[in-house]
């Protein structure tokens, strides 16, 4: 059965913009998932930490995978990325995050759908107001708003 998701990419070590931009074409080679639309890339200030700007997108992929298996998949290009986590909110060549599955609501101790923390972010309510207007209320935008966040131009 084929689900909707929406995952949300960023990147602030080395070359942040190439790096979200691989992602997208590598969530096309994921098994019995395609992309089927993409957001703009946008630059955003760390938020709660520390470093370079980070550069930020959303995909909307369709999906057979189960929401376990794709977190598994994301979990696999970010390693491929050179990921590392030596503490909480480091830094990050590439990071890769389960927004929403389907209608679904899941909590468990490796994933929780909806993200927890996505309401709270610009840089994620942004580009999936882009590319799903319907699943971002405006009220969430408007709470948001403060945040800096910056639509980049087409490379």
């Amino acid at each position: 059965m084929s689900v909707m998701a929406y995952v949300a990419l960023g990147a602030n070590l080395g070359d942040a913009r190439a790096a979200v931009s691989s992602a997208l074409r590598a969530l096309n080679l994921l098994p019995s998932t395609r992309v089927t639309r993409a957001s703009s890339l946008y630059r955003t200030a760390p938020w709660e930490a520390h470093g370079p700007d980070f550069i930020n997108a959303v995909a909307e992929v369709q999906t057979e995978l189960s929401a376990p298996a794709l977190l598994a998949e994301l979990q696999a290009l970010e390693r491929a990325a050179g990921r590392e986590r030596p503490y909480v909110n480091a830094p990050r060549t590439l990071d890769l995050d389960v927004l929403l599955y389907g209608e679904g609501r899941i909590d468990s101790p490796n994933l929780t759908v909806p993200h927890p923390r996505m309401w709270e972010r610009a840089f994620v309510l942004v580009p999936l107001a882009e590319v799903a207007p319907a699943k971002v209320p405006a009220q969430a935008l408007r709470a948001v708003a403060g945040q800096a966040i910056e639509r980049l131009p087409v490379a």
